[in-house]
């Protein structure tokens, strides 16, 4: 027998918003979170990215919040990003067309007005990443006494040392009495223990098996072995092929993520930036733009990473390769969303290989190399003699965007600040 929405116990204001949004049959996840949730279970799922989470906590809160009354904050979605906690809130409000329950994503990079506002009136639903909130209940302007409703979206990342501490004091404010939902493509030991303070008797909801990195069937994995100096024009050199129409870039860090969205206007490749240094607007610019097909390549840090929901995206491109297994799953798991197919091709230089191996033995199976294509070699630069012992030998291709090409920079360093992203 087919598995079907009607059987998940959801209202009939509920099926009918599920049949508008498009959705004929429950993911995994869905199927096995929702009941629990229905009955006023602590749930600590995890699932693939793209298999539906955000579905299988948001319509057991709004079948809670409709019969409770309203203009009292009574649910909190906490999100680790501006951008995914924009597309939960979007979700939400998809799902609670047709009610009055109202819905507000509260993030740093804009005004405070309107977020005071939202929760001067008692909006029902707040989604919020947790530095905004703190500073909004350091003024006295977030209410939190009603909420009953805790959500911990990307859970792992939520919990790790970056936010942990804003968590616990976020959490040490809420009433004691609370359901509290967990949900994250993957959820390692180290975050299984913490889980414990936080959760009651949960339901534990586990689709994904039980590697952490365990990835989407649809997903092709292919790598190439390349010089850390040719990156970019091995990523120039890809893009010739007519069947990459769109492809998410991740890079190591902010300035390399900048470097490299330059390299390719000047590469003629419409693409832009996203990371913790674009303002709001810069952001939300890029990815709309993105989605919207006028940006052929779309640049980031792991800032992307987690959450971003965008349809039809064929290609995700690791220009660097990632420091930790669990963070090539989030970044692969851009595509092949909804049983949908994509690609996920990774540069490797030789100064990441241990790394990459590690991605490897953490999704227990060997990655394909592909053949190098033929790339320009990189222009030799004469040492004066007076050059100081820091002076570059080599430098990058010149090809018309000379010093600009990131992949003449060294990507050994590691972000220092994962909230700063």
């Amino acid at each position: 027998m087919q598995p079907s929405f009607d059987t998940l116990g959801l209202s009939l204001a509920s099926l009918r918003a599920v049949r508008e949004l498009g959705f004929t049959v429950p993911t995994p996840v869905q199927i096995a979170a929702i009941p629990p949730a229905l009955a006023g279970k602590d749930v600590l799922a995890s699932a693939q990215t793209g298999t539906g989470k955000t579905a299988a906590f948001a319509l057991p809160i709004l079948e809670r919040l409709v019969t409770l009354p309203r203009k009292k904050t009574r649910a909190l979605i906490l999100a680790p990003t501006r951008e995914l906690a924009a597309q939960i809130a979007a979700h939400f409000a998809a799902f609670a067309k047709g009610t009055d329950i109202r819905v507000a994503a509260i993030f740093g990079g804009v005004g405070f007005g309107g977020q005071i506002a939202a929760f001067a009136r008692g909006t029902e639903i707040i989604v919020a990443t947790p530095g905004r909130l703190m500073d909004l209940m350091g003024q006295g302007a977030a209410r939190l006494d009603d909420v009953s409703l805790l959500v911990l979206d990307e859970a792992d990342r939520m919990l790790d040392m970056g936010f942990l501490p804003a968590v616990k004091r976020i959490v040490g404010k809420l009433p004691a009495r609370k359901q509290t939902l967990f949900f994250s493509a993957t959820i390692a030991p180290e975050v299984l223990k913490l889980t414990r303070d936080l959760l009651h008797d949960p339901v534990r909801v586990e689709i994904t098996p039980h590697s952490n990195a365990t990835t989407a069937a649809g997903i092709t994995h292919t790598a190439y072995t390349v010089p850390q100096q040719s990156k970019t024009d091995l990523l120039v050199e890809l893009l010739k092929d007519n069947n990459i129409f769109s492809a998410i870039a991740f890079t190591r860090t902010k300035a390399r993520a900048n470097r490299l969205a330059l390299a390719l206007e000047k590469h003629k490749v419409p693409a832009e930036r996203i990371h913790g240094d674009r303002s709001q607007a810069q952001r939300t610019r890029a990815l709309a733009d993105f989605k919207r097909g006028k940006l052929r390549v779309l640049v980031a840090t792991d800032l992307a990473a987690r959450g971003i929901d965008i349809a039809d995206l064929g290609h995700v491109v690791n220009f660097d390769v990632p420091m930790v297994p669990e963070d090539y799953v989030h970044r692969v798991g851009r595509t092949a969303r909804a049983e949908q197919t994509g690609d996920a091709i990774t540069f490797v230089s030789h100064e990441e290989e241990r790394l990459f191996r590690d991605i490897e033995k953490a999704v227990g199976r060997r990655i394909d190399r592909s053949k190098l294509p033929v790339l320009p070699e990189p222009t030799i630069v004469p040492v004066h003699a007076h050059a100081g012992p820091q002076q570059r030998r080599f430098a990058p291709p010149r090809n018309g965007h000379g010093s600009s090409n990131p992949g003449s920079f060294n990507g050994g360093a590691r972000s220092g600040n994962r909230r700063g992203r």
